[in-house]
């Protein structure tokens, strides 16, 4: 390659040149209306957060693809302008190539990222990948890409046998991550056809699914790595070592994902179910919450106030977990109620039933009862019990509304709840000192 300042000097003597000097102002002038041309486009087209919305897909893609579309369409007409009036136009016809180029792999980026799904890596990074794909071919468009390559091949250090160079080390990223893109298209296309299946139970279907993609993705480095020249063998010693760092480091993160698939296979919970992490069944909604998506590390639960909790596989595995809908989707809840002692229990649990009637969630079949528990200390103990079909639809909610029913129904007929209360009583006594015992003689 040739030194920077014998390459400076060229391109100062290129611009010395009237009809360069004008194409390189005119080149400008187009990046610079194109550029606002676009700011302008795009404050005018709205994206809607659907992505499987193929005319809200078309006005992302054209919010994507506004700058490079609009300043090629500015740099063409002034190269077709410069051609009609018969003057030089070499580096306008190089800019036409290059700006059409930056927009072809602006849009092949765009719908590469579109195809992999709306969780993809690639998210974010369409500007970054689209500027290192464009810089090497338009070196290679412009007749440099051999010189550059040469440049970066001789940056690096001999490691044995094996050379490893700048060039080396980003020719193996850009071959594996070819290799990984095709992986990851494959496998969303298996788990299409996987999650159709009826013959198979959902969390079954996600199980093969999920596992195909980590065998794709794996299988696709490792082509990747022998498709980049690089000897697999070599790496024995390191991948070694590497293995037992990672069994040390790692347990617990391969704890989850051994876990997650253990959760797929048994079908112990599933999307859809609804769970509490409590060890008193029935009495208490704590960590109530819905399963939303089964994934390789953790489960994604959404509670009542819309907060989606992250919990890792292993703890659903090692750790008490209340799944309400498991095989039935109907649960019983129960009301502890305290009655005075002045009052008539019969009386009580008949409006404890009578609180439930008209309750459009509790069912009839199991019907509501109404028990006498025992004899506390400060009040006859009773308890309610009925049964709710729906609990995804909210348990406390029941509670609520039922307890509300039996307060109005017990002070309609003069049914006392009593607190707690304790008597302390006080005895005085008199306020002669006995005479001290004299010891015995001895």
């Amino acid at each position: 390659m040739q030194k920077p300042l014998q390459v400076i000097s060229d391109a100062l003597t290129t611009l010395q040149v009237p009809e360069n000097a004008l194409q390189v102002v005119l080149i400008v002038a187009a990046v610079t209306l194109g550029w606002w041309a676009a700011k302008y486009v795009r404050a005018r087209i709205t994206v809607s957060p659907d992505p499987d919305n193929i005319p809200d897909r078309l006005r992302e893609l054209l919010y994507v693809g506004a700058p490079q579309s609009l300043i090629l369409a500015v740099v063409a007409t002034l190269d077709g302008l410069m051609h009609a009036f018969g003057l030089k136009a070499n580096m306008l016809d190089a800019a036409v190539q290059l700006v059409g180029l930056l927009l072809l792999i602006r849009v092949t980026v765009y719908v590469v990222r579109v195809s992999l799904g709306a969780r993809t890596r690639l998210k974010g990074w369409g500007v970054p990948i689209t500027a290192v794909i464009w810089v090497f071919v338009a070196l290679h468009v412009l007749g440099w890409g051999d010189e550059v390559i040469d440049a970066l091949d001789s940056i690096g250090l001999n490691a044995g046998k094996t050379r490893i160079s700048v060039w080396s080390v980003m020719k193996l990223l850009v071959t594996v991550s070819f290799f990984v893109i095709a992986a990851m298209w494959v496998s969303r296309w298996l788990e299409r056809r996987v999650l159709k299946l009826d013959a198979l139970a959902p969390t079954m279907r996600i199980g093969i699914a999920k596992f195909l993609q980590a065998f794709l993705v794996g299988l696709s480095v490792l082509v990747g790595l022998n498709a980049a020249g690089l000897d697999l063998t070599t790496l024995n010693v390191l991948t070694g070592a590497i293995g037992i760092g990672l069994g040390f480091g790692l347990q617990s993160i391969a704890a989850n994902f051994v876990s997650g698939f253990v959760l797929l296979m048994d079908r112990s919970i599933k999307p859809g179910d609804v769970i509490s992490f409590t060890g008193m069944p029935g009495t208490t909604t704590e960590g109530f919450g819905w399963v939303e998506e089964l994934r390789g590390r953790y489960v994604v639960v959404r509670d009542r106030d819309g907060v989606e909790m992250l919990v890792p596989n292993q703890n659903l595995i090692t750790n008490p977990v209340i799944n309400w809908s498991y095989t039935d989707p109907r649960v019983r809840l129960k009301l502890p109620v305290r009655l005075s002692y002045k009052d008539d229990p019969e009386l009580a649990m008949k409006l404890l039933l009578d609180a439930t009637v008209d309750h459009p969630r509790i069912i009839r079949e199991p019907a509501p009862v109404a028990r006498l528990m025992g004899f506390g200390d400060h009040g006859i103990e009773l308890e309610l019990r009925f049964w709710i079909p729906d609990p995804q639809e909210g348990v406390n909610n029941v509670r609520s509304d039922v307890n509300r029913m039996i307060w109005k129904l017990f002070r309609e007929h003069g049914l006392t709840i009593p607190v707690a209360q304790r008597e302390i009583r006080v005895e005085m006594g008199t306020s002669e000192v006995p005479a001290p015992i004299s010891p015995p003689r001895t």
